[in-house]
Formats: structure tokens, C-alpha cells, sequence
């Protein structure tokens, strides 16, 4: 099968033997979630179709992510298009095209667009959960944000949920 005849999405339910897993998605598919997500995400692997061990968005950021905590997770990130910094260790690293970043959980870190259009990423996050996080985030809509920014006191409270902690300002 060449690329451009690969289904939008195929999943597989053949047994105990690990294809009952088997999630096939083609070029700009999506899993489904709980609620629908705006077109900056895109869920490639839901924390349900790895049993738990990941989750894998390609996200366009739209956003800056202010600098924030991962209690339980780590983050991997992978640069698509576009120049994405990182700001991790009191420090900002520029991650253009092809870059791959592993953001340790426990260490504090933001990430910022730094190109236009924005960067585009793969976004994986060991253990999953990720895209509930934003799934949450979604519902919650405009009360995160702060003069169109996401606040880190309106998102704590839900960040917290997912063990997530965003440093606010004194």
C-alpha cells in the first residue's frame, strides 16, 4: 500500500496477542477523544492504546506554554516545522527543525513559538495522559486564559489533576 492509499484511520481487533492495539492512522487523522479538540492538536495515540505507557500528540503551538513542572512524566518533543524554544535549566535552548528534546519530569520548563507559522511538534509523554490533560484544558475553554495567554493560576487547578504544576509570578 503506498501512502496516499492509507486509510484516514484503521484500528484492529484480533485478539489478546497485542493486535487488538494495532491503531493505523493516515495523513492528517486523529484518535477521537472525550471532547473535540481544536485543530492545534492532533491525538496520534491515546494513553488507552498504549495501556497506559504513552501518549503521542502532534501539536501546532499555538500558544507559549509558560514554565511549568511535570510531577509524573516525562516529555519528549520532536520539532516538525517551524522553531521551537525550550526553556529548561535556567536556560534557552532553539529547537529548529529536527530537533528532539527530552524534558525530564521533576524539571521545570516552558516552551515558546519562535518562528511564524508556528512550530509544529510531535509531543509524547511517558507515562500517557497527556491528551486528557488537554482535553480538560479544552473544556475549560477562555477561563485559562488571561488577556488571550494561558494563566498559570487559572490552570493549576487543573494542571494539578494531571500532576502538572505552572509556576505563577509573585
Amino acid at each position: 500500500m503506498h501512502a496516499e492509499d492509507a486509510p484516514e484511520q484503521v484500528t484492529s481487533a484480533r485478539g489478546a496477542s497485542g493486535a487488538d492495539r494495532f491503531v493505523l492512522l493516515g495523513p492528517g487523522a486523529a484518535r477521537p477523544g472525550r471532547v473535540p479538540l481544536p485543530p492545534a492538536f492532533a491525538v496520534k495515540a491515546t494513553t488507552a492504546d498504549t495501556g497506559g505507557r504513552l501518549s503521542l500528540l502532534e501539536v501546532t503551538l499555538a500558544r507559549d506554554i509558560p514554565r511549568h513542572t511535570h510531577h509524573r512524566a516525562d516529555e519528549c518533543v520532536y520539532v516538525l516545522d517551524g522553531t521551537l524554544d525550550i526553556e529548561f535549566d535556567d536556560r534557552t535552548h532553539s529547537a529548529p527543525r529536527g530537533t528532539f528534546a527530552l524534558l525530564p519530569r521533576g524539571v521545570p520548563h516552558a516552551l515558546r513559538r519562535a518562528s511564524d507559522p508556528p512550530p509544529r511538534v510531535l509531543q509524547i509523554s511517558s507515562p500517557g495522559g497527556w491528551e486528557c490533560y488537554v482535553e480538560d484544558l479544552v473544556e475549560a475553554g477562555p477561563a485559562v486564559l488571561t488577556d488571550g495567554e494561558l494563566d498559570p493560576v487559572k490552570i493549576n487547578p487543573i494542571a494539578a489533576r494531571h500532576h502538572i504544576e505552572y509556576e505563577t509570578r509573585p
